[in-house]
């Protein structure tokens, strides 16, 4: 009993282990036909999918070799269409050739023509000349001469009229070109004339301010003319001070330096000092702030802190009534629109035109003049070449190297000529009539000579009897050069010449 107690558990342990085995084995064998189903079915599909891409496959080739016979039977086409046009061409190309080769043998036989021709007509002129030779009685060669001589006569008759006919063209465009040019550049500008002097005054509310100006011992006067370097005179003119300097900048820093002490009434030295720095520093601030807005009107852009200030400078300085920056910008103007109109550089000569009087816009106690220091400046400042040239050769100081510095020179002539812009003192101006006159007179055959129009014009009244029409117009011009060599003038003159005949006859 108790072995048998021992041995049923050992059986079922060994009853389960097999259930579980077969179980098992079971599951193996249906998880490999499963597996095997999978893969054929795979093989299958994948098969599927081979065919359906080897169809594909073959439209797609079949789509593409159609496209290629297409494209092949069009461009067989294109080339027989291009062959059948170069064999067209060819054909003309032919006939044009026999064509060609008719008209050359048509000319060869007509030069053969005219060769025999000119040898029949080569021998009737000798026949001829010896005829004209026995009828004039003069040889060949005297005939030549006479022929030669009338020619020449003749010749320079219509060269003369001709010269005339295109110097009156030539001026009449020109005017009419130079008119266009000049009213349109004036009509832009328009700049008030200033008076060009060394000195300015200042008024007083009494003569008691006099003496305050003036201080304990003149130790305000001192430090006033010390600080600003000009020099104050204080006379019997009633309520007034006079500055004295050939610096504008300084003398308007005086100007101003006393017109606010007389404002605040405390006059003594260290005040003095105080508001001379006060107002060199309004005044360099002026400068810097006009010489910026020159820039920004004239559209120049670029420009170096002392060029700047430079040109801020011109704005206190004057030229026989002409403010020199206004001036400077009007030159820039005008060589602006002219280089436009000639196809020149435009931006090169509006920077040279409003640079060329730069030098008188800087502190320098060395030797040259303002040309040559504007130059040098120009150079520091790493200008343009052209640029330099051209502020150094506005008064012919050197040689212009480009369109550019001739058109500087132009406007700046134009601006000092126009109506308006600059004075001038009587003397100056009788003097410079009385030359006009006297190099008019010098000439053989005038009799009388009036500059008017304010030296514009010479009026020349000749002998008619010592001067002819012809000579007349030579004499214009021999005139017009001689003044051109001798005297400097603004703008231009104009010399016109009179010639006359009166007869004058008495019924009695």
């Amino acid at each position: 009993m108790i072995l048998l107690l021992c041995v049923l558990p050992l059986v079922g342990l060994i009853l389960g282990w097999t259930v579980r085995w077969v179980y098992a084995k079971f599951q193996l064998s249906s998880s490999e036909q499963k597996a095997e189903r999978i893969k054929q079915d795979a093989v299958k599909e994948a098969e599927a999918i081979k065919k359906e891409l080897v169809l594909e496959t073959k439209d797609q080739l079949l789509k593409e070799r159609n496209q290629q016979e297409r494209e092949f039977r069009d461009r067989r086409g294109e080339l027989q269409k291009q062959e059948r046009r170069l064999i067209q061409k060819e054909d003309n190309l032919d006939n044009k050739l026999a064509v060609l080769e008719k008209q050359t043998q048509a000319i060869a036989d007509r030069e053969r023509g005219l060769n025999d021709r000119e040898a029949v007509l080569g021998e009737q002129e000798n026949i001829w000349k010896q005829k004209l030779e026995e009828i004039s009685q003069l040889t060949a060669e005297q005939a030549k001469q006479l022929i030669i001589q009338s020619m020449e006569d003749e010749a320079k008759h219509d060269a003369q009229v001709l010269l005339n006919k295109i110097e009156q063209e030539a001026q009449l465009n020109a005017e009419k070109k130079a008119r266009e040019i000049l009213v349109t550049t004036i009509q832009r500008i328009a700049t008030e004339v200033t008076s060009d002097v060394t000195v300015t005054s200042v008024s007083l509310p009494t003569d008691e301010m006099k003496g305050r100006i003036i201080g304990r011992e003149g130790r305000n006067i001192r430090t006033l003319e010390t600080l600003t370097g000009v020099d104050i005179i204080i006379d019997d003119t009633p309520e007034a001070v006079v500055i004295s300097c050939f610096d504008p900048v300084k003398k308007e820093i005086a100007k101003e330096a006393m017109e606010r002490l007389i404002m605040d009434g405390r006059i003594h030295p260290a005040r003095i000092e105080d508001v001379v720095q006060k107002v060199t520093k309004d005044i360099n601030q002026v400068i810097f702030d006009e010489g910026e807005k020159v820039l920004f009107d004239v559209g120049i852009h670029n420009m170096s802190q002392e060029g700047i200030r430079a040109l801020g400078r011109l704005h206190f300085r004057t030229s026989y009534g002409q403010n020199v920056l206004q001036h400077s910008k009007e030159v820039a103007i005008i060589a602006g629109l002219i280089a436009a109109e000639i196809g020149a550089n435009k931006a090169i000569a509006h920077r040279a035109a409003l640079l060329h009087d730069i030098g008188k816009g800087i502190e320098s106690d060395g030797e040259g003049n303002h040309a040559e220091i504007g130059m040098e400046v120009a150079r520091k400042m790493g200008e343009d070449p052209r640029v330099v040239n051209a502020i150094g050769a506005h008064h012919n100081d050197i040689e212009p190297c480009c369109i550019e510095s001739i058109i500087v020179q132009i406007a700046d002539a134009i601006s000092a000529a126009r109506p308006g812009a600059r004075k001038e003192t009587i003397d100056n101006y009788i003097k410079r009539l009385e030359n006009l006159e006297n190099i008019a007179l010098q000439f053989e055959g005038i009799e009388k000579a009036y500059a008017i129009q304010a030296g514009r014009e010479l009026r020349i009244l000749v002998n008619s009897e010592q001067v002819s029409d012809d000579r007349a117009v030579e004499l214009s011009r021999l005139i017009t050069k001689k003044i051109e060599s001798e005297l400097r003038y603004p703008g231009r003159i104009r010399v016109t010449i009179i010639r006359e005949t009166r007869v004058v006859e008495y019924a009695r």
